[in-house]
């Protein structure tokens, strides 16, 4: 994928991840999340990063998404001591 489709995907996929895990970190936090989501993603779903790598379907934005729930369920539990 391009850098603008990640980027617009990346933050799509963090405003919605934010939303279920109920956090509020600004547009910029949103679209680290997504990015580094996908990429957690990658390594969870086989391959590496190679979920950025993927076309864009709704597996690899579906795969991002958890990502980034596992990303913010850690982030949370760093930074408040619970999920």
């Amino acid at each position: 994928m391009g850098i603008i489709i990640i980027l617009i995907v990346g933050a799509l996929v963090g405003w919605v991840a934010g939303m279920i895990m109920r956090t509020g970190g600004g547009i910029l936090f949103d679209i680290v999340i997504g990015i580094v989501g996908a990429l957690i993603a990658g390594f969870l779903f086989g391959g590496g990063a190679s979920i950025l790598n993927a076309p864009l379907n709704l597996t690899s934005i579906l795969y991002s998404l958890i990502g980034a729930i596992i990303l913010l369920a850690l982030y949370k539990l760093v930074m408040r001591g619970r999920v």
